[in-house]
């Protein structure tokens, strides 16, 4: 069976991609209870549990978003056991409301949040960096910098927030996600057993949430010390030039100095909050400038410069925040040699120069029924007379529908934002809205717009993309599913909301789908096609 190898014994030395390094690291932390929604750089940690999770045994379940993914693993923190919840970075704000309020319950059994950000936007609508979430939110942040360190540090993560009882959150990128790389295997701990009593930490009424506070800072504070940091931090090397860096930047540091031919001391940042003030002050009073280079924003930057601002120290600092390095899209080894020989004043010429190859836009997959089904609502439009329709779309395969020959996309922000721009067009606009959604998607973060849509008595006409599967990660299966799972009927759930006018089509039936397409636009109140 594929992935059997993450099962292997203690010693064994694995050739793994970074996201199957963090499966075998929940495994080796006595994980018992995991949960997700698909989201790419992170799907593959999924696609490796929905195959073995039994034979690791990990309760493991793809949820309908992230936010119930969340609640499911920190219920069985509650009880004791280790739970495990990942996500792509952009997940983390469907999430945001549960995860704030995690540290404000504290955990009893170890709980970590994984977050795979994409920097430069690979497959996202933007490349925020969730370390500022972990901070916003008064979690421990984690920075892993190979799959070597994805393994461990998990393992470490679960160790220190079962320690501490607070949730921590692990941040990789798509570069280490992505990447492949020898990784030594480890013991795998016994799981914890099933201990729940019932505590009004986990019940955040204002009297409740109030008391947490102090909890909080205390568990912050203990973590702030050398004993903690030592677990994730390493200084290397000897120099008067002090690097601060962390993940996958750290990488490119070391192999950027090597073909400068310069030398630097590095700290490499593992928990990159709460900072070890300490050591870092320390380093620093050592050096004579500091350079930051981190992937993301400043986010160890600002937290350092707090801190020499606090203790008035001046040294030459070169970062994000003076524009010294760049702020936007992902670091690489030329993109750090460049900015690094300006710093050390020595010429630098690029290895290669760039190639203008020829662009080719993302296309459909030859097949696919959304081609059909976009091919349709044109011909329908067009034998209507409409010329000005506003199309909002959403997050899947179906997108490519903005591109030629369809150009069906006028608004696309996040999950199931098509359903409520298109309550907003319809209530401003004089032209005729169709939305498009996929079934993952619609059940992930649309079911809420129709019924607002319906409620609200918007007109627009809603067309579900139902491929009964998350596609555009990697073919998942969505609440459609069965077996083993218990279907959902998307079309009931659509009526139930009380939404008369509900067509189901088979998108290759031109001649049908065109009759039914006409007719829902001819509608003068909420209309749904379902193209499958």
């Amino acid at each position: 069976m594929a992935y059997e190898s993450l099962l292997g014994p203690e010693g064994r030395v694995e050739f793994l991609l970074g996201n199957e390094a963090v499966a075998r690291g929940i495994y080796e932390a006595g994980v018992s209870v995991a949960a997700t929604y698909p989201g790419t750089p992170s799907s593959e940690i999924g696609d490796v549990l929905y195959l073995i999770s039994e034979k690791m045994g990990i309760k493991f379940e793809f949820s309908t978003n992230e936010k119930v993914a969340l609640e499911t693993a920190a219920a069985a923190s509650t009880g004791g056991l280790r739970s495990f919840v990942f996500m792509k970075h952009v997940g983390l704000n469907v999430a945001m409301d549960s995860f704030v309020s995690l540290s404000e319950s504290g955990v009893k059994g170890g709980m970590v949040v994984f977050s795979a950000d994409d920097p430069s936007m690979h497959s996202s609508q933007n490349e925020q960096d969730n370390r500022f979430l972990g901070k916003f939110a008064k979690t421990i942040v984690i920075e892993p910098s190979d799959p070597q360190e994805l393994k461990d540090f998990i393992v470490k993560a679960f160790d220190l927030s079962e320690e501490i009882g607070h949730p921590v959150l692990v941040r990789s990128v798509t570069r280490i996600s992505h990447i492949r790389a020898p990784v030594k295997l480890g013991v795998v701990r016994e799981r914890n057993e099933w201990h729940y009593r019932k505590e009004k930490a986990f019940v955040l009424l204002p009297e409740n949430a109030y008391a947490s506070q102090l909890q909080i800072t205390e568990r912050l504070g203990k973590v702030r010390s050398s004993r903690y940091s030592e677990m994730f931090d390493r200084v290397y090397g000897d120099s008067s030039t002090l690097i601060i860096t962390s993940g996958a930047a750290y990488n490119y540091v070391d192999e950027a100095l090597g073909m400068l031919g310069k030398k630097a001391r590095i700290i490499k940042v593992g928990m990159s909050f709460p900072i070890d003030a300490e050591r870092v002050i320390e380093e620093i009073d050592k050096a004579e400038r500091v350079i930051f280079i981190e992937e993301g924003g400043p986010f160890i930057e600002e937290q350092v410069l707090a801190l020499c601002a606090l203790r008035s120290i001046d040294k030459r600092f070169y970062g994000k925040l003076n524009g010294s390095i760049p702020a936007s899209y992902e670091m690489d080894v030329d993109r750090e040699m460049e900015f690094l020989s300006k710093i050390f004043g020595i010429p630098f010429t690029p290895r290669t120069e760039r190639m203008d190859i020829i662009k080719r836009k993302p296309v459909l997959c030859p097949g696919c029924p959304h081609r059909a089904t976009y091919y349709v609502t044109k011909m329908a439009l067009k034998q209507r007379g409409i010329k000005n329709a506003i199309a909002p779309t959403d997050i899947g395969c179906y997108t490519l529908g903005y591109y030629d020959p369809f150009q069906l996309g006028d608004f696309c922000f996040s999950m199931g934002s098509s359903i409520g721009s298109s309550s907003g067009y319809s209530m401003n606009a004089g032209e005729k809205v169709v939305s498009f959604i996929g079934d993952s998607t619609f059940f992930h973060g649309g079911i809420s717009g129709l019924i607002n849509a319906y409620h609200n008595n918007h007109n627009f006409l809603l067309v579900i993309m139902d491929n009964s599967t998350t596609a555009m990660t990697g073919g998942q299966p969505t609440p459609e599913t069965s077996p083993p799972f218990k279907r959902v009927d998307l079309e009931g759930v659509v009526r139930g909301i009380g939404i008369k006018n509900v067509f189901t089509i088979d998108p290759y039936d031109l001649k049908a789908s065109l009759d039914v397409f006409k007719k829902a636009l001819d509608s003068k109140e909420l209309a749904v096609i379902i193209s499958k």
